[in-house]
Parts: structure tokens; C-alpha cells; sequence
């Protein structure tokens, strides 16, 4: 059995994703196979807050050039999880 660590990889702090704090509203990058249930969970032990929706995104790699020589960048997973009113998490601060 995963924990809630192996769940959530880290924060996404863009521009896009601080602005979705407004709207009550906090972007992680989790492993491929979480689901959104386990996502839930993770978000609910680990920060204390209730969980209103997850919404999952898979981003497929991009195909890249360097040094003349193409490589593939990983696909990775995003999930935007809407909070209950009332609760927040500050992603700067850490665990």
C-alpha cells in the first residue's frame, strides 16, 4: 500500500495554478497511477482540509531537441483539487 507521500510528488506553482488559489482551488503533481479517490485521501491527511473534487489531467511528453539528438520528455500527471469554503492551503510554506 502507497502512502500519501507516494501519492503526491509536489506542488504546482505556475501562473496559472496561483490563480486557481482565488477560486479556492490548489494544483499538484501526482504519480500516473493515483486515482482520484487516493488523491483525495492524501490531500485530506496530509493538509488537514476537506476535499470538495479532484480533476486529473495526463500530460503527454513532448518530443525535444538537444545537441541534435531527440529525446521525449515524460508524461506526468496534474491533479486540480478543489477545496470545501472555508479551508486553504498555503503551498509556499511546505509540510
Amino acid at each position: 500500500m502507497s502512502t500519501n507521500y507516494d501519492v503526491i510528488l509536489s506542488p504546482v506553482i505556475t501562473e496559472k495554478a496561483t490563480r486557481l488559489i482565488e477560486a479556492n482551488q490548489v494544483v499538484f503533481r501526482v504519480t500516473l497511477d493515483a486515482t482520484k479517490p487516493a488523491i483525495a485521501k492524501a490531500i485530506t491527511d496530509l493538509f488537514k482540509v476537506k476535499v470538495k473534487s479532484v480533476n486529473t489531467i495526463v500530460v503527454k511528453g513532448k518530443r525535444k531537441m538537444a545537441r541534435g539528438k531527440r529525446y521525449t520528455r515524460n508524461d506526468f500527471k496534474k491533479a486540480i483539487v478543489t477545496l470545501e469554503e472555508g479551508h486553504q492551503i498555503d503551498i509556499t510554506t511546505g509540510l
